[in-house]
C-alpha cells in the first residue's frame, strides 16, 4: 500500500529517530544523558495535581466535552492573558483551547491553506511549521534569520522574493526557539503592517514567554494585531505540563470559528479534570515562575561550563530552556560535533541543522535535565 502524496518529503520527526538510538544505546547499558528535548522534567505546581485528582474522582467529570472547551478554562485564559500579557480577550469568542499547541498548528494548516499556497517558516525553526504547512498542501518559503540580525525577521529580504504576494500565512515564535531570542515591540508592529500590506495571516507561536524572561509578552498587545495575528499559546513549559497536552489558541472570532470548523471535525473536547486542572495552574502568581527559572538559572551556569569545555560560543542573553550555541570552525556541523559527544562521551546535544540550515553551524542544549546530570555530562566529556 503506497503511503498518500502528501507525506512525500516528510520524514520521522527527528527527535522519534533519535531517542530510539538512544534507546538501544541505553539498552546495552550506556546510560545517555540526553540534553537535547525540551520536555520539562519538574513536575507541576502540587495544587494543580491535586485538583486533577479530585475531579478525577467525581462521578460527573468523565463525559465527552464540548468542542470549545469548559467556560471555567475558557475564562481563566482571559484572566491569565489579562493579568500577564495586558491583552483583553473575551472568553467566549476569542479563546479556544488545544490538545496541545503542536495540534493547533496542524489545524491552522488545514483550516486555512489550499494546495500551492504559499507559507513563511523560519530558519532556523520549530520543524513541525514545515511539516504541517506541507501536509496541508502549501508551499514552504523559508525566510533567514541570522545572528547578525539578531534573530529578527529581515522584512526587506522577504519582500525581494517574487512570491511574497502569493503568501497565506507567516510563523512566528518569540521568544524565539532555538536561539532564545527576545520580541520588541518595535519588531511585532513590524510584523502587523508587514502582515496588512500582503494580507498575510501571522501565527504567532509563544510557548516560551515565561522561562527565564521577566517581560512576558503577546503579539495580540499590539494594536491592530487581532486583524491579521492568531496566537497559539501552551501551559506546556510554562507550567512543567507538557505530556497533559493543552494548549490555546487566541484571536479575532472569525478566526477561532474558521479552525473551530476544522477541528470539530477532527477531535472532541479535553477530559474536564485536565481542563479544570489547568485553570488553576493559570491562577499561579510571580512566585511559582520565579521559583522554576530560579532552577534553570542554576542549569544554565552548568550548560555554560559544559559550552566552554567544547570551544562553543553564545550569548548569555537568551530566554527560553534551551541554550543555542555556535560550534567552534573545526567541525562540519552541529550534527558532526553531536554525534561526536554522543558516541565518545554517552551525552545527546542536539544539532541545530535539525532546524534547518541556518543552524548547521550551531547546537542546542536543553536545560530539562537535573543539575547533578549536567554535572556527570561535563565529567564523561571532560574524559
Amino acid at each position: 500500500m503506497e503511503t498518500a502524496k502528501r507525506l512525500e518529503g516528510i520524514g520521522e520527526y527527528y527527535f522519534s529517530q533519535k531517542l530510539r538510538e538512544i534507546d538501544a544505546m541505553n539498552k546495552e547499558g550506556k546510560n545517555v544523558i540526553s540534553l537535547g528535548i525540551g520536555s520539562p522534567d519538574l513536575p507541576p505546581h502540587p495544587d494543580v495535581i491535586k485538583v486533577l485528582q479530585e475531579e478525577s474522582a467525581k462521578p460527573n467529570t468523565h463525559a465527552y466535552q464540548s468542542y470549545k472547551g469548559s467556560p471555567v478554562l475558557r475564562n481563566a485564559i482571559a484572566a491569565w492573558y489579562k493579568k500577564w500579557y495586558k491583552v483583553e480577550l473575551n472568553a467566549d469568542t476569542e479563546i479556544l483551547p488545544l490538545i496541545g499547541s503542536k495540534e493547533g498548528i496542524m489545524h491552522i494548516c488545514m483550516t486555512y491553506l489550499n494546495e500551492g499556497d504559499f507559507v513563511l517558516i523560519p530558519n532556523p525553526g520549530y520543524p513541525t511549521y514545515k511539516s504541517a504547512a506541507t501536509i496541508a498542501g502549501g508551499k514552504c518559503m523559508e525566510y533567514n534569520l541570522t545572528k547578525e540580525n539578531n534573530w529578527l525577521p529581515d522584512f526587506k529580504e522577504i519582500e525581494n522574493n517574487l512570491y511574497v504576494k502569493r503568501v497565506k500565512i507567516m510563523f512566528v515564535n518569540y521568544p524565539h526557539m532555538p536561539t532564545g531570542e527576545l520580541p520588541t515591540t518595535a519588531m511585532f508592529e513590524q510584523l502587523i503592517s508587514f502582515a496588512k500590506k500582503y494580507n498575510i495571516l501571522i501565527i504567532h507561536d509563544n510557548p516560551y514567554s515565561f522561562i527565564l524572561n521577566d517581560s512576558p509578552m503577546s503579539m495580540l498587545s499590539v494594536a491592530g494585531a487581532k486583524d491579521c495575528v492568531i496566537e497559539l499559546n501552551s501551559l506546556s513549559k510554562s507550567h512543567n505540563m507538557a505530556g497533559w497536552r493543552i494548549g490555546v489558541l487566541c484571536g479575532a472570532k472569525e478566526k477561532i470559528d474558521d479552525v473551530l470548523r476544522f477541528k470539530s471535525n477532527m477531535d472532541s473536547g479535553m477530559f474536564l479534570p485536565l481542563q479544570l486542572a489547568a485553570a488553576k495552574a493559570l491562577t499561579l502568581e510571580k512566585d511559582w515562575h520565579d521559583s522554576i527559572n530560579a532552577i534553570y538559572k542554576v542549569r544554565r551556569e552548568k550548560v555554560f561550563e559544559l559550552l566552554d569545555l567544547l570551544e562553543c560560543t553564545y550569548s548569555k542573553d537568551q530566554a527560553g530552556m534551551f541554550v543555542w550555541a555556535a560550534i567552534p570552525a573545526n567541525y562540519k556541523d552541529g550534527y558532526a560535533l553531536s554525534d561526536k559527544v554522543l558516541y565518545e562521551s554517552n551525552v545527546f546535544i542536539t544539532p541545530g541543522g535539525i532546524f534547518g540550515n541556518a543552524g548547521d553551524k550551531y547546537v542546542r542544549v536543553s536545560l530539562c535535565c537535573k543539575e547533578e546530570n549536567i554535572e556527570a555530562a561535563i565529567k564523561r566529556i571532560k574524559n
